[in-house]
């Protein structure tokens, strides 16, 4: 299970993209109306860039709509969203404080774009973004377009390296995915939607999975572009990265049973699939690595193949465990850096797993720490 869940899983959908391609009719000189969407809580730091970065998009400027709503900012952040009101922008604050999805619900109310861009308050997009997204929805069948998230790390961290290496296998996942119809995972912080296409979300949903899903079962597709780029500085800390994915995981597996009538949908069986599989069982995966694990140990006499599978085993959780302390000394162990992220991820699953069978969500959190 663990080795079809990381290499199975995107050697099926490779194999299937073989036989079946859906190639998505693009257009460079499509330009239609976009709203930008960018939710932000106590964000003084990054959101005058955000803007900036926005307004000198390579688009029509008149084409352009950019709200920001504020989700009951403490600092400056309102203050400085005012000074590019000259300029256009919109800003909309949101009181009490209700998170990231009621915020976009407030948003799209004062939406006059036929395309809803979504970036985070720290998304800095290369200058084409806009034009690279939205030439995708020239073809009638794509609904939903993500881009694609780079993960930078000037320090060399150890969760920087491992965060950089999961999003180039993600991205390579995503790229197959397209081919063969809708992708499953998306980046919140490079989205595009149909605004026809929005449905308003409840307050615990996850924006960046929810709404996707939502549009596959409109009948339209969600689409993969890799020559929209956003690069984002990675975590640096174990502990900050950690409490990140818990959240998004926790999200995700609510998402999950809010949408579970997908995981049976007899009108496009091959999505379930793709959800069951990219999706469900990689949450689930840290059952199958206890299982494996312990079933080794009880089994080492019985043959010498489980005693090698418990030592292989037993030698990446002590890698993982001290990849930290050997990333002091040096930054060569890519493998390790590696292990250490893995293991990481599925910690982060079991955790939010256990928050979900005991009921508990969440719906706001701090900015993210680059």
């Amino acid at each position: 299970m663990i080795a079809y869940i990381y290499i199975g899983y995107p050697l099926c959908v490779f194999l299937f993209s073989a036989f079946k391609k859906n190639k998505i009719d693009k257009n460079n000189s499509y330009e239609p109306n976009i709203t930008i969407l960018i939710a932000a809580y106590n964000e003084e730091n990054n959101i005058e860039e955000t803007i900036k970065n926005k307004l000198a998009q390579d688009y029509p400027v008149e084409k352009i709509q950019i709200i920001v709503i504020s989700d009951e900012s403490t600092d400056h952040t309102d203050d400085i969203i005012k000074k590019f009101e000259k300029y256009g922008v919109k800003l909309l604050r949101q009181v009490p404080r209700a998170g990231k999805t009621s915020a976009l619900n407030i948003g799209i109310k004062s939406a006059s774009g036929d395309i809803l861009v979504f970036s985070d308050a720290n998304s800095i997009y290369k200058n084409d973004v806009l034009r690279m997204l939205v030439r995708n929805f020239y073809d009638p069948q794509v609904g939903y377009v993500t881009g694609k998230m780079i993960y930078t790390n000037p320090d060399g961290s150890t969760i920087g390296d491992g965060c950089s290496s999961y999003m180039r296998y993600e991205n390579i996942l995503r790229k197959i995915e397209t081919d063969i119809g809708s992708v499953v995972g998306v980046d919140g912080g490079i989205d595009a939607v149909r605004k026809r296409l929005y449905q308003p979300m409840n307050p615990d949903q996850l924006p960046d999975f929810v709404l996707p899903l939502k549009v596959v079962e409109q009948g339209y597709r969600v689409v993969y572009e890799p020559e929209a780029l956003l690069k984002e500085q990675s975590l640096k800390n174990s502990d900050d990265e950690y409490r990140m994915r818990v959240r998004v995981s926790l999200r995700a597996l609510w998402a999950l049973k809010d949408m579970r009538k997908l995981l049976w949908n007899k009108m496009n069986r091959l999505f379930s699939w793709q959800l069951w599989s990219h999706k469900v069982l990689r949450y689930l995966c840290f059952i199958f690595l206890i299982i494996a694990y312990f079933s080794n140990l009880i089994l080492w006499s019985e043959h010498e193949l489980f005693s090698i599978l418990f030592i292989i085993q037993s030698a990446g959780y002590t890698g993982a465990l001290i990849a930290p302390v050997l990333f002091r000394f040096n930054n060569k162990f890519c493998i390790l850096f590696f292990i250490h992220y893995f293991v990481l991820l599925n910690l982060a699953s079991m955790h939010a797993c256990i928050k979900f069978f005991l009921g508990k969500k969440q719906i706001t959190w701090s900015p993210r720490k680059g």
